[in-house]
């Protein structure tokens, strides 16, 4: 990942994380962090399994029509 991504301006550290964490936790508080950490987790499974399938889908049919030109190359 680029460093300018995070926010625009250069990466992230290991002082801005605990920064970050403190914030949240203040935010948030001690016992709702592991319900909003879980919560988080399945978001990114959620976005990996729905980018999983997008790529697989896109991967048969570029299959499909290899497959089909390969049986007719004229298209007829």
């Amino acid at each position: 990942m680029s460093p300018f991504l995070a926010f625009g301006v250069g990466g992230f550290g290991w002082q801005e994380m605990i920064v970050l964490l403190v914030l949240v936790l203040i935010f948030f508080g001690p016992k709702r962090l592991p319900e909003l950490a879980e919560a988080l987790g399945k978001s990114l499974n959620k976005f990996k399994s729905a980018t999983r399938e997008a790529s697989d889908e896109v991967k048969r049919e570029l299959d499909d029509v290899k497959r089909d030109v390969e049986e007719d190359p004229n298209g007829k």
